[in-house]
């Protein structure tokens, strides 16, 4: 599936106040699914010794889609598309790997 195309699909479900001028949730839920994500993998190196299993796989999995979907609502909310913006990340972090600038921190290294 393109991204265009998850977009425009995934818009189909959007549930929350004022869609299409709300910026806010998308961008609370993107970081709530984050910590999810976060939390899960705090928990395998707690309870299992940093050791994956299958079913966690499939637990992180989920909440990746999770990801995927408030970002995707973000960037439609800010009239952005997630295609430009994949395309746009993979030119900045092939320029930074080609200055050596992959290391560090900063945005505008």
């Amino acid at each position: 599936m393109k991204f265009s195309e998850y977009q425009k699909q995934s818009r189909e479900t959007v549930v929350y106040p004022d869609a299409g001028n709300n910026y806010v949730y998308p961008t609370l839920g993107l970081a709530g699914e984050g910590g999810e994500i976060a939390n899960k993998v705090k928990k395998i190196a707690r309870d299992n010794a940093g050791t994956l299993s299958d079913e966690v796989r499939e637990a992180l999995k989920g909440e990746l889609g999770d990801v995927l979907w408030y970002a995707a609502q973000l960037a439609t909310e800010l009239d952005l598309s997630l295609e430009d913006i994949a395309e746009e990340n993979i030119v900045r972090l092939q320029s930074r790997k080609a200055r050596g600038t992959l290391h560090g921190d900063g945005d505008t290294r």
